[in-house]
């Protein structure tokens, strides 16, 4: 298929609606993982040229957006987004190319970071240069993690006090990946090992949380 992916403006305003209803009733198929958004969030996005959309031809695709944290020292590529339609094409992965190269230009100092339940969307960060970490690595802002409300597992992210989640958490530092050549030499299968590790810690220190909670 032949998808036309492009850095959203004021133009694309129309399909603002289209793109929450996607991730929406995608987050309804998963049933984890993905917090809603509002139509009006992804407008602002939009006309500040920090979100990428995707179509074929006339009808939205794909789409996928940048935050910033921290005075700019965290960014994440959120929302990514691909209609059922077109799962499976490879969209998803020129999306994230595409957005990833964006946030580069726009924020070459910064921490590139992401949550996702995803195992297609682990296998694209690896490729891009994003390894596991744990959720203290990433930005400790509240307005990021009140962004999770939304999602069905807030809970387990309350409770554990934002130490773990059913979401793996991984981070690119954008100084050191150049633009010409973005995948790691890393195999597919050493990025999963890290990530059993990475899992098997949290899990420990999350029991350690809880089990210290209960005492108190």
């Amino acid at each position: 298929m032949q998808f036309i992916i492009t850095v959203a403006n004021h133009n694309h305003f129309k399909y603002a609606e289209s793109v929450c209803t996607m991730i929406e009733e995608a987050a309804k198929v998963r049933g984890t993982g993905i917090a809603k958004r509002q139509p009006g969030y992804v407008l602002k996005k939009m006309e500040e040229g920090k979100a990428v959309i995707a179509f074929d031809g006339g009808k939205v695709a794909g789409f996928c957006y940048i935050e910033s944290w921290e005075q700019q020292k965290y960014v994440a590529n959120s929302g990514l987004i691909v209609h059922p339609n077109y799962r499976k094409t490879g969209l998803a992965k020129s999306i994230k190319q595409k957005i990833f190269r964006l946030t580069k230009q726009a924020y070459p100092n910064a921490k590139l970071f992401g949550i996702t339940t995803s195992i297609a969307v682990m296998k694209i960060n690896s490729e891009l240069g994003y390894k596991p970490v744990t959720f203290s690595e990433l930005t400790q802002d509240d307005s990021f993690w009140k962004g999770c409300r939304s999602c069905s597992n807030y809970d387990i992210l309350e409770r554990t006090g934002r130490t773990m989640c059913l979401c793996t958490a991984m981070v690119c530092d954008m100084k050191s990946v150049s633009h010409q050549k973005e995948k790691q030499n890393t195999s597919w299968d050493s990025f999963m090992r890290l990530v059993k590790l990475q899992k098997i810690r949290i899990r420990r220190k999350t029991n350690q949380f809880l089990n210290l909670h209960k005492a108190g």
